[in-house]
């Protein structure tokens, strides 16, 4: 399902040092505006990398984070597209091509707590991996602990429902316990470290995922970011060409992105 992506070029959201949305990959969160009404906010990330001469290949990741806060509700949405593919004696071989989408909303039990209800739903498209697609539903149980100013952490627990595609056209419904955690460490005022584990135990694939990243701000609008990522399916199951693809899926990505 994953590639090694090297080389991104990369923009991010430089806003206020604040909270993220443990369950998105790296979205940028905030505490609750004063007033209950709040504006949407948005980053773009774009990287993209071109070999040639002994290795024709090229590669591109783009993602769209949006974003709202108020007193009692915190929104999220994510939207990633990335893609790899090189030259070879026989034509071009695709080595990743993957959509990911996924939305939230967290409902504070009071204004000023910690406390919350969330839901959630995810969608991904992974034409490497042995799934046609697989999506997945939640609602649950969150909380947020704060260690000091600068390091806090995100937990989250909730059943759900997943729906996943075969490639050989079979479905499967499973109920899933979703289990997932955010730690967010501002380093400076240019610089923070989030680190997102999130898993989905069903009876017949158990999916886990963890994204680590290193955001450096370049100014008011544009950061650099390095980020890996790790997916895994606890099943697997031949594709279309009889290849068994891997359980575990691994991305390094440096990538650009920009606020507005």
């Amino acid at each position: 399902m994953r590639l090694l992506v090297l080389a991104i070029g990369m923009f991010s959201v430089t806003a206020t040092a604040a909270p993220s949305s443990f369950m998105f990959d790296d979205i940028q969160d905030r505490d609750p505006a004063a007033e209950e009404k709040s504006v949407w906010r948005a980053s773009a990330e774009f990287g993209f990398l071109m070999r040639s001469g002994n290795t024709d290949s090229k590669s591109w990741k783009t993602k769209l984070d949006i974003q709202r806060d108020t007193q009692l509700w915190r929104h999220r949405g994510a939207l990633t597209y990335d893609r790899a593919e090189r030259k070879t004696d026989t034509g071009t071989q695709v080595d990743a091509d993957r959509f990911f989408t996924s939305l939230q909303s967290n409902r504070m039990f009071g204004k000023g707590q910690n406390s919350s209800f969330f839901m959630y739903g995810s969608y991904e498209d992974d034409r490497k991996a042995s799934f046609d697609f697989q999506s997945s539903i939640a609602a649950g149980y969150g909380s947020r602990y704060r260690y000091n100013e600068n390091v806090f952490a995100d937990f989250e627990i909730g059943p759900g429902l997943s729906y996943n595609k075969l490639m050989d056209g079979s479905t499967d419904i499973d109920s899933i316990l979703r289990l997932a955690t955010n730690i967010e460490w501002t380093i400076s005022e240019s610089a923070r470290f989030t680190q997102l584990i999130s898993t989905e135990i069903g009876a017949d694939n158990t999916r886990s995922r963890g994204v680590s990243a290193l955001t450096a701000n370049l100014n008011s609008r544009l950061a650099m970011r390095l980020t890996m990522t790790l997916t895994h399916n606890s099943t697997v199951t031949p594709k279309t060409s009889g290849e068994l693809p891997e359980k575990l899926d691994t991305e390094m990505a440096v990538t650009l992105v920009y606020t507005f």
